[in-house]
């Protein structure tokens, strides 16, 4: 029989649809996260930096030049920007309406100058300095008082909204706090008002503890299946120390935290044979970094469902892979020695001695 599972944090309900269970062979129609083109005109390969805005900062070779080949990171204003950074406010209303500038920020972190290596199969050093560029970019944005979110995300295949295959994430900084963003702020001072302790935490303690919706854990993080997933292997990385802000990281919880990417990444990319998905890092408002109630964590949405009348009338999702099937199957795929990665897709060996270097505008 079917399930109705209520989101601890938000409240929201998800409609667990166990008699149609879906196994990832299940979804072999769907759209593969892979598509290519051509490198000569691709804007984020080394050679190209012409065809992108200037740069903001880069991990680059000692010796080489801003805006030119020598890089390993490279992050750039996005040409097409939802969001322009220039200007002021300007908020105003009329009768029932409220109006404001589009003022915020889209840059585009180029994870990598290898055209064809995807954040998965990046050595943990490689996408460690992704995480590093993300700090980066995080904390210089929200000295601006007109920013009140900033947004960290990637989205990988045509599906899931990637108009180039170069692997590249996106940052978005808006003068306003999402209502998605504010309804888990709210759940979780919601919870911790009545129970004294972060749902967060309580819900890393009862994932450990059962087991059947974790999928991996290392010294600082664990990756586990939501009890209430609006979405097929929708996955939660979440950090055991309690921290509301994802700047606050240290060094070595970010070593952790990109091994942990990495491994989950990968598993879901085995898993269901290189699927279009979606990450964001769900982390305090720029001025929030002290809020006691909220944790930090990033989620992965693989794109295999298609959210249709049912979803859009009433905002509950059904999910045709109960969280514990999913869980299970990524564990498996732990546990399977030598798991095949496919040959385009090469695990990175470890830098050979490179210095970061960085140029900001």
């Amino acid at each position: 029989m079917p399930e109705l599972r209520r989101d601890p944090v938000t409240g929201e309900w998800v409609i667990v649809a166990g008699e149609r269970a879906k196994r990832p062979s299940d979804f072999a129609g769907h759209s593969r996260g892979h598509h290519t083109d051509e490198r000569e005109e691709c804007p984020f390969c080394p050679g190209n930096e012409s065809l992108t805005p200037p740069e903001i900062m880069a991990f680059r070779q000692p010796g080489s030049q801003r805006n030119g080949p020598g890089w390993w990171i490279r992050v750039v204003p996005n040409k097409y920007p939802a969001l322009a950074i220039e200007g002021d406010l300007n908020k105003t209303g009329f009768g029932v309406y409220d109006w404001m500038n589009g003022v915020g920020a889209h840059e585009v972190i180029v994870e990598t100058s290898e055209h064809d290596k995807q954040l998965p199969f990046l050595d943990t050093r490689q996408i460690e300095d992704v995480l590093w560029a993300y700090r980066a970019r995080y904390l210089d944005l929200k000295k601006d008082p007109r920013l009140k979110h900033i947004l960290i995300f990637r989205n990988y295949g045509r599906v899931a909204g990637a108009s180039l295959s170069h692997p590249h994430s996106q940052l978005v900084a808006t003068p306003v706090v999402p209502r998605q963003v504010a309804a888990e702020l709210e759940g979780a001072e919601r919870y911790h008002g009545y129970r004294d302790r972060c749902v967060y935490c309580d819900m890393l303690r009862q994932e450990t503890d059962e087991g059947q919706r974790l999928v991996c854990e290392n010294e600082h993080f664990i990756a586990f299946e939501p009890y209430a997933a609006k979405y097929p292997f929708e996955t939660c990385l979440l950090p055991k120390r309690h921290c509301a802000s994802f700047a606050a990281i240290s060094a070595e919880e970010q070593t952790a935290f990109a091994g942990m990417l990495g491994e989950a990444l990968r598993r879901l990319h085995i898993c269901l044979d290189d699927a279009p998905y979606n990450y964001n890092i769900h982390t305090a408002p720029c001025n929030g970094d002290e809020i006691d109630d909220f944790h930090w964590h990033l989620k992965i949405f693989p794109r295999l469902t298609i959210a249709a009348g049912f979803e859009m009338g009433t905002g509950i999702y059904i999910n045709v892979t109960p969280p514990e099937l999913a869980a299970d199957c990524l564990r498996q795929v732990g546990r399977e020695a030598g798991a095949p990665i496919p040959a385009e897709s090469p695990v990175a060996t470890e830098h050979s001695g490179e210095q970061a270097t960085s140029s900001s505008s």
